[in-house]
């Protein structure tokens, strides 16, 4: 197959131009970003079923989120383990770009504490 294809990257579209047999497949592109957005979008989920729990709106609300978000995720060893990957991978502030949640920084902080005692 001669001609043109395009890729999509999920950034933006790789394009050119086949003179030759082409062998088409699907293509993956792997690694940080995916790794990091999968791992925070879990982080994510959990925060959003944790508010319906403790309140954002104090302190000692998103102290407790924190808390229990770290209870749930070092209680399940996948998890942990996508997470830490993640964690290493980026890093705990690339991690924080991403989150969006009142107990952000809460969560954020504690984080960072759980990845030092796994000794990552």
């Amino acid at each position: 197959m001669a001609g043109d294809f395009i890729i999509n990257t999920g950034g933006g579209k790789f394009k050119q131009n086949i003179g030759r047999d082409l062998i088409q497949g699907d293509y993956y592109v792997t690694g940080q970003p995916q790794s990091l957005a999968e791992a925070v979008a879990e982080v994510q989920k959990i925060l959003e079923q944790l508010e319906k729990s403790y309140s954002t709106e104090t302190k000692e609300g998103k102290e407790a989120i924190a808390i229990e978000t770290i209870r749930q995720i070092d209680s399940n060893p996948t998890l942990a383990a996508r997470i830490l990957s993640a964690l290493t991978e980026g890093s705990v502030s690339a991690f924080e770009q991403f989150l969006n949640h009142p107990a952000a920084s809460f969560v954020i902080a504690a984080l960072a504490d759980w990845q030092k005692t796994k000794g990552v």
